[in-house]
């Protein structure tokens, strides 16, 4: 069954201001209401899912039920081949609780210790879940490399150190209007899109 979302209150169910920026940069040709879960005060949940879309799932179904509204979440993380796919679901994690990037980089640059293989992907799962515990998950993905040293002060996370296929730039270098056409979250979110717009 078709649920009808354009025109509502959407709760972004994530703490990260960059994460909530981006998404709702991409949502803003859409008549919609967003807020975040942090500035309705909800609480993270643990994520304790072993994949992208089942942290997803979890966070958009609390944040749902919490709020009573819709609520999108994205989990998503960069996956590098020579380190079997870390930091992947702990992309955050790497970060520390102070959420430093710049230590999260230096840790994957580290880790590789000169390995030539650098590369590596970003991967999005976007929940989108609803108060009665439906969820629907869409998943996005874009191959690159990494670089160092970091390039670039737009986007967040490991975007300075990600060049998507194809690109002499880093995410970080890209202004938002290009990278948001080609990026992991793009990729999810255009299939969103789609869901919601479908007969």
């Amino acid at each position: 069954m078709r649920r009808e979302l354009f025109g509502a209150r959407l709760v972004i169910a994530s703490h990260n201001a960059g994460k909530v920026r981006e998404i709702a940069e991409l949502l803003s040709p859409f008549s919609l209401e967003v807020v975040s879960a942090a500035e309705l005060g909800l609480p993270e949940p643990a994520e304790t899912g072993t994949t992208f879309a089942a942290n997803a799932e979890i966070k958009a179904l609390a944040a749902a039920i919490g709020s009573g509204q819709p609520s999108l979440a994205d989990d998503s993380g960069l996956a590098v081949a020579a380190l079997d796919g870390e930091p992947g679901i702990y992309s955050a994690r790497w970060a520390g609780p102070d959420k430093d990037f710049g230590l999260a980089m230096r840790l994957v640059q580290e880790r590789l210790d000169g390995n030539p293989d650098r590369r590596a992907a970003f991967v999005c799962a976007l929940a989108l879940a609803w108060p009665d515990g439906e969820v629907e998950v869409f998943e996005g993905r874009v191959e690159g490399e990494v670089v160092w040293p970091p390039r670039g002060e737009r986007g967040f996370g490991y975007d300075p150190i990600f060049m998507p296929a194809g690109d002499s730039r880093t995410f970080g270098e890209m202004p938002p209007a290009e990278k948001h056409a080609v990026s992991h979250r793009a990729r999810a979110f255009a299939q969103l899109v789609a869901r919601l717009q479908r007969e």
